[in-house]
């Protein structure tokens, strides 16, 4: 990466910050996709979103590994992006400070969206193992 302003890494990471929400949004439509495709037993349709979400996911770790290097840069080892919005006069504090709680808070949405559907699919492989290949003590207690 060449050599950035205090003010390019700023704009730079409220770029990736605005980048990472829209991408977010369009993770969480994916995410309940996949959760109704799985429900219908679509696999097509599961690989289809898999191949569409794996990119998007790609995209938004080279965005997350790039602030945190821009947000060391500016403000040392072990700081954080509060710190950075800390450090802002308050009229950019306010928006970014803003922009990032609802980054934060969409990200916990597709960490939530992820368990449900790992867990419905998780159950799905089950009961398909017990049907193809029988249960080994079927009035065992669970």
């Amino acid at each position: 990466m060449s050599r950035m302003t205090r003010d390019q890494a700023r704009a730079q990471l409220a770029s990736d910050v605005r980048a990472d929400l829209a991408a977010v949004g369009a993770m969480l439509e994916m995410l309940d996709r996949q959760f109704a495709a799985a429900l219908r037993h679509k696999s097509a349709e599961l690989a289809a979103l898999t191949a569409e979400l794996a990119p998007a996911l790609d995209a938004m770790e080279a965005r997350r590994v790039r602030r945190v290097s821009l947000v060391r840069a500016l403000h040392g080892r072990a700081a954080a992006m509060a710190d950075l919005i800390a450090a802002l006069p308050p009229a950019a504090q306010t928006g970014l400070a803003a922009d990032w709680e609802e980054l934060e808070r969409r990200v916990r949405a597709c960490k939530e969206a992820t368990a449900r559907n790992t867990a419905l699919m998780t159950e799905q492989f089950s009961v398909m193992q017990r049907v193809l290949h029988g249960e080994e003590q079927i009035y065992a207690p669970r």
